[in-house]
């Protein structure tokens, strides 16, 4: 880092606070305006929130040692991307019609109090062991890295980089709330894609051009004879088959962008359908770039040490090591910028979703006759408290030997199958009952659970044994497709043996139950420019298939 670089990334803090200043002086009297922003927030805000929300260490750290480690194998995940369209085109009329804070609470309107309670403990449990955990681990990683200080005051720079990016972020979002988190993305969007953008450029410069990176990755093949560039791999491939690749990851997907309350947050803050629709476009068209902008890298590097050209102690400092070997004098200052952007975005979504699950779907049922002030009250400490529990369980992530993003990737697969099946339904299959709505969600969960404790004792399970053959001897993929299925199954047995629910109280909420004056509302919100930038982003999606194939 030269002082040019420290003079470029102290513009950017500065321009950030700035934005936290303005947002921190709005009077926030009410939890709408806290947590959803007023409701009030246009398609370039929503768009740039999903986009900059997605885009954190799973991305900087785990996307690029992945294409480090296994080419475009894990590329199918951002390509997934176009279900940000289905959020868009599909499920923001129900959720705009329902009026909800939360996922949660909408499977309350569509099922019972029960799945609302059991999703809400499940998604905040996950954001504490996986999300928040891995953004600050990672976070921690990439400080460590780029600035290449090992100890500070005697302190591991781990540490120091971790826990600051942790109270930085922390207090911006306790104070800002919703309105913090979707305006900095709007600052901190151009930064990230910027800084990534030049990498990407930069590496492929040094390493001699595009059919160079082919070149190298496609000689390099698993022992089935893939190429680190095929996108499509052997059946039996023991992490990526084809025939797991395709369902699963669209599986994993759906329930991330179409239900997840991390990312559908941003869609419920908008002003109307059609600005939530237009932002749901607008973030798919932004998450066509990740390949190229964090997985690519990861390649280039690969193919950089292949060469002698760069040093890699491992495949998840591969985005870090870029930055720290390749870039000129200030370009670093503005990759290290976006970096940095990108982690707080991610880490202010999750400390606000976190606490709009609590104190949405815990504290003010328990409490019904809190003020809207207090429950602004709550939320902040429910933050704090998220933010301290992400900092406890770092040395346990730290321990993990797998590749980051593959890790998060195996955790989101044992939890998509049971959500994403009890929503599909709720949405699309009007018979749908309460009891089998909360039963499709029990199953899910306890047979990943199930999955996931035995892969922790593993070497104590009997390989001959009826537990290993059925939990642990599926490949992680086809596990997922296989709980997925079993959950739609319980789902529509239990719903023919119990009560459904009454209609009136599910009018608007599945389809061929909205009224017309609700379809009509729903008509009115988009025009033919809407599906032209829906069928250009397809497009892209399926050229980009053809191509990798």
């Amino acid at each position: 880092m030269t002082i040019i670089d420290w003079i470029v990334l102290g513009a950017f803090f500065v321009l950030l606070f700035m934005v936290i200043w303005w947002v921190v002086k709005q009077k926030e009297e009410t939890s709408a305006d806290y947590f959803l922003a007023s409701r009030n927030v246009g398609w370039l805000a929503i768009g740039s929130s999903i986009f900059a929300s997605n885009i954190g260490s799973e991305h900087l750290v785990g996307l690029a040692g992945a294409g480090a480690e296994t080419g475009m194998a894990m590329a199918h995940w951002e390509m997934q991307g176009w279900l940000i369209l289905v959020l868009g085109w599909v499920f923001v009329p129900f959720y705009s019609r329902s009026r909800v804070f939360t996922m949660p609470e909408f499977l309350e309107r569509r099922y019972n109090t029960a799945s609302r309670n059991f999703l809400s403990i499940i998604s905040l449990v996950s954001y504490v062991l996986t999300k928040v955990a891995v953004t600050v681990y990672a976070g921690g990683i990439v400080f460590k890295e780029v600035f290449g200080i090992d100890e500070w005051m005697g302190i591991d720079f781990f540490w120091i980089g971790a826990i600051g990016l942790v109270v930085v972020t922390g207090v911006y979002t306790v104070l800002g709330g919703m309105k913090a988190v979707l305006y900095t993305s709007v600052l901190q969007l151009p930064v990230l894609l910027l800084g990534s953008i030049v990498i990407m450029v930069v590496g492929l410069k040094e390493l001699g051009g595009w059919n160079e990176l082919m070149q190298i990755a496609g000689a390099t093949t698993t022992e089935h004879g893939d190429s680190m560039t095929s996108l499509i791999r052997s059946h039996r491939d023991s992490d990526f088959p084809w025939t797991g690749v395709l369902l699963g990851s669209a599986i994993i997907g759906f329930w991330y962008w179409c239900t997840d309350q991390y990312i559908v947050q941003r869609v419920l803050s908008g002003r109307d359908q059609k600005q939530a629709r237009r932002g749901s476009i607008f973030g798919a068209y932004l998450k066509l770039l990740p390949v190229f902008i964090f997985l690519v890298p990861g390649m280039i590097a690969y193919a950089l040490h292949q060469k002698g050209m760069l040093e890699l102690s491992s495949s998840d400092a591969a985005f870090s090591a870029l930055v720290s070997n390749l870039l000129p004098v200030g370009i670093r200052g503005i990759v290290i910028g976006g970096l940095i952007a990108a982690l707080m975005s991610s880490l202010a979504s999750l400390f606000n979703s976190s606490a709009i699950l609590f104190t949405k779907d815990f504290y003010e049922k328990l409490r019904p006759q809190s003020t809207e002030k207090h429950l602004v009250k709550v939320g902040r400490i429910a933050t704090v408290v998220i933010v301290i529990l992400g900092i406890l369980w770092i040395p346990v992530m730290r321990g993990i030997g797998q590749v980051l993003y593959a890790y998060l990737q195996d955790v989101q697969s044992l939890l998509a199958p049971g959500i994403a099946s009890v929503f599909l339904l709720g949405v699309f299959w009007k018979r749908a009952t309460p009891a089998a709505g909360f039963s499709g969600l029990m199953t899910g969960f306890i047979l990943g659970m199930t999955r996931l404790a035995s892969n922790v004792f593993e070497s104590s399970i009997n390989p001959d044994g009826l537990l290993y053959r059925i939990i642990l001897q599926p490949n992680w993929l086809h596990y997922s497709i296989y709980l997925f299925f079993l959950c739609i199954a319980v789902i529509v047995v239990v719903s023919f043996f119990t009560k459904p629910a009454d209609r009136s109280k599910t009018v608007g909420l599945t389809y061929g139950s909205a009224t017309p004056e609700q379809l009509k509302e729903t008509r009115a919100s988009w025009n033919k420019w809407d599906v032209i930038h829906t069928v250009i982003i397809l497009s892209i999606t399926l050229a980009f298939y053809i191509y990798f194939w």
